[in-house]
């Protein structure tokens, strides 16, 4: 049974439709890239598996659940805006995170934090906004769940630091869990992606493994997300 489970999923905002008859299935082990351009559901999606937002009609499963209670306990979310409190340290944090979540791993989070050399004692305020992103992406990989969501893991952090965040990614999830990551920095994510979803207008338009393009399109993840969607863009222009 895949871990997650769109089912002619779909979700307006008074008139417009930001995800339209989505079926998806995301298998345990992946690492996805969800890619598309500002508006065509992502964040959406993201929300709607987290319990943030409810189906219009359709209906998201999370280990065969409707997102809930349960599934809170399953799924890790990283949202796309800083949400940590500026008053707090990030030793107070590791404390919330391991009274609000049984499976968060503080060992592990700590170790993270040292090789990213935050400083424990600090207020988010005296923190960058980069060190925070930092800190928040190492609150999320430390938990043992089940589906990782991360929105923009990357897009607030300097270059030098993305392939750390990358690493970090690639080792603190479990071959039994997935992670779904939505980005427009395609090149910097494409070498640790398994699958690419393609979203656009809120529908999918394309799912495939990543090898399987780069071989029989003989073109990377990121030209094909060019082609497709600059064709598009043609095409409503009139061009």
């Amino acid at each position: 049974m895949a871990i997650v489970e769109c089912r002619n999923l779909t979700r307006k905002y008074g008139k417009f439709t930001a995800l339209d008859q989505v079926n998806l299935s995301i298998e345990k082990g992946k690492i996805i890239g969800l890619l598309g351009p500002n508006g065509s559901g992502k964040t959406t999606l993201i929300k709607l598996a987290n319990g943030l937002l409810t189906p219009t009609s359709g209906e998201i499963l999370i280990d065969g659940r409707k997102p809930g209670d349960k599934t809170k306990a399953l799924c890790a979310y990283l949202p796309d805006r800083d949400c940590l409190p500026s008053y707090m340290k990030a030793e107070s944090l590791l404390k919330l995170y391991g009274d609000f979540y049984s499976d968060f791993d503080r060992a592990r989070a700590e170790k993270m934090l040292s090789e990213l050399g935050i400083d424990m004692n600090k207020r988010m305020s005296e923190m960058s906004k980069g060190m925070r992103e930092k800190i928040q992406l190492s609150l999320v990989m430390s938990r043992r769940a089940l589906v990782y969501w991360l929105d923009e893991p990357i897009g607030g952090v300097d270059p030098a630091a993305r392939d750390f965040i990358l690493q970090t990614i690639l080792t603190n999830y479990s071959r039994e869990a997935s992670v779904v990551i939505s980005t427009h920095l395609i090149a910097d994510v494409e070498s640790i992606l398994d699958d690419v979803v393609f979203l656009k207008q809120g529908k999918i338009v394309l799912h495939e493994n990543a090898d399987t393009i780069r071989e029989k399109k003989q073109m990377s993840v990121e030209d094909l997300f060019k082609e497709e969607f600059r064709c598009s863009e043609n095409i409503s222009s009139g061009n």
